[in-house]
């Protein structure tokens, strides 16, 4: 079974957007589902992650904030499955 990556992220945030370009070079080596959720949307979502964006899940556990590694998040990746 494929991991599941979530970024939550929102509009005009920098460092969603380097999380962003990560998990894209990651899907270059590893084959994983992949979802991006705007907090924004939900005030649940707001309320849990509001000062943590860019938030990355692994299937559904909390793997990063803020910044992402490609190595970490492959080896991360790879603990996953």
């Amino acid at each position: 079974m494929k991991p599941q990556v979530t970024l939550y992220t929102r509009a005009r945030c920098c460092l969603c957007d380097d999380a962003k370009q990560v998990i894209a070079s990651a899907r270059q080596h590893v084959d994983f589902d992949y979802a991006e959720i705007d907090i924004d949307s939900d005030p649940d979502l707001v309320r849990l992650y509001d000062h943590e964006v860019p938030v990355v899940t692994i299937n559904r556990r909390k793997a990063f904030k803020y910044r992402i590694d490609i190595n970490e998040f492959l080896k991360k990746l790879a603990a996953s499955t």
